[in-house]
């Protein structure tokens, strides 16, 4: 059999694993990597079990399994992992600053270098749905429905926007004390829900929130996080903060918005939602020894690191893969999971089996828009592995953790 046979593809991908593994400096924290890439993948999971798309006659509304089973909860701790999302961004924002300024590199040079990589992805996906939504619209499609999946399309943008204010703040972040924000963030909801202040609010919470995991990612970088009693601490402590706000102050114990209730705990950020961050947090530093190990696999590494390649293409384009399979579904009728209400064991047995098809419809996003991501050009693509060789006294300049 040559070598293009069944036997010949396992040792064409581990070729291509070791590949990437030679290239990857020796001191690249390989750790980071796995938490990006968990982070990502957690939210776009989320999404796709708890978001549902009900057809109703001609229209499509959005419903999710926590309204008519609460008891699903937990599926929320799981999958509400932009805590340390920012934990990682505030490490690496940290980290790569003070390696531009060792470099002599201007902070507009820096911070342009890394706002474009975030944002060049964000062209795509607007001009695709600004004439998805126009084509909808001129066939006479339903208004509500045009703009429930614009709404969910676009709805990863807002993370993108106040990950960049903190990105651009990052010189002023670098020597925050986590406990600032956090004092912020307690004041706001005691203002809020202690004595009925304005709900308006609740929208400091929207950079006070997340300025506590990005503010632990400097202090990740100032190495005060190295000891595992750091990592215990913020786990413990944050679960144990968590709970008795859920138990005791009526928080809801959903980690995300869930459509119907009066209250959530991720639109604004509440403390609960803090607290729960901090707890993930801890878990994430204490992990790290272990992803390091694991880490030593050249295929597992590969697999990460081609995630982070394309992380921001997966994390704009998951909703439209969702919105795309459910769109071509209706061709069939409603369908189990994907077009009935999410009210029973049923619904989950069933949108478990679609979770293969949305990943399918992802992949083709991916295969169509990595490119922009990359900023085009074959090259680029391999920068996940690619990071400046150490230089002066053992400082890596700044690795490509973008």
């Amino acid at each position: 059999m040559t070598d293009l046979g069944v036997r010949g593809v396992p040792r064409a991908l581990r070729r291509e694993a070791d590949r990437i593994g030679a290239a990857t400096p020796a001191d690249r924290d390989r750790a980071v990597d796995v938490l990006r890439a968990a982070a990502v993948l957690g939210v776009v999971l989320g999404h796709w079990l708890v978001t549902a798309l009900v057809a109703d006659g001609r229209a499509l509304r959005t419903a999710s399994p926590l309204q008519h089973m609460p008891w699903l909860a937990p599926i929320s701790w799981l999958f509400q992992t932009l805590a340390v999302f920012f934990l990682v961004g505030g490490h690496v924002a940290t980290r790569g600053y003070a390696s531009a300024r060792a470099r002599g590199v201007p902070y507009h040079h820096w911070l342009t270098g890394r706002l474009t990589r975030l944002f060049r992805p964000v062209l795509a996906v607007l001009g695709l749905w600004t004439v998805a939504a126009s084509a909808l619209l001129l066939s006479g499609a339903d208004f509500g429905t045009v703009r429930t999946l614009v709404k969910l399309a676009l709805s990863p943008l807002w993370f993108l926007v106040v990950f960049a204010a903190l990105t651009a703040a990052t010189p002023l972040l670098a020597r925050l004390n986590p406990l600032w924000p956090l004092a912020v963030v307690l004041h706001v909801d005691l203002l809020r829900f202690g004595f009925g202040g304005p709900s308006w609010l609740g929208w400091v919470n929207v950079a006070a929130g997340w300025l506590v995991p990005f503010t632990l990612g400097a202090a990740w970088t100032r190495g005060e996080l190295e000891r595992r009693r750091a990592g215990w601490v913020l786990l413990t402590g944050g679960a144990a903060a968590t709970a008795a706000l859920v138990a005791w102050a009526g928080y809801p114990a959903s980690m995300v918005g869930v459509p119907g209730e009066g209250m959530s705990n991720l639109d604004p950020p509440t403390l609960a939602v803090v607290c729960f961050g901090l707890a993930q947090c801890g878990l994430a530093l204490l992990l790290r020894e272990r992803l390091r190990r694991v880490m030593r696999g050249a295929v597992a590494w590969a697999a990460v690191a081609l995630v982070n390649l394309s992380a921001m293409t997966l994390f704009l384009w998951h909703q439209t893969a969702l919105m795309a399979t459910t769109a071509t579904g209706l061709l069939a009728g409603r369908l189990p999971g994907l077009h009935t209400r999410p009210d029973g064991l049923g619904w989950v047995g069933a949108r478990l089996l679609w979770l293969p098809v949305f990943a399918l419809a992802l992949a083709v996003c991916w295969a169509a828009f990595r490119s922009i991501e990359r900023g085009g050009g074959r090259g680029r693509g391999s920068r996940v592995v690619r990071a400046h060789r150490p230089s002066g006294r053992g400082t890596a300049a700044e690795a490509r953790h973008v």
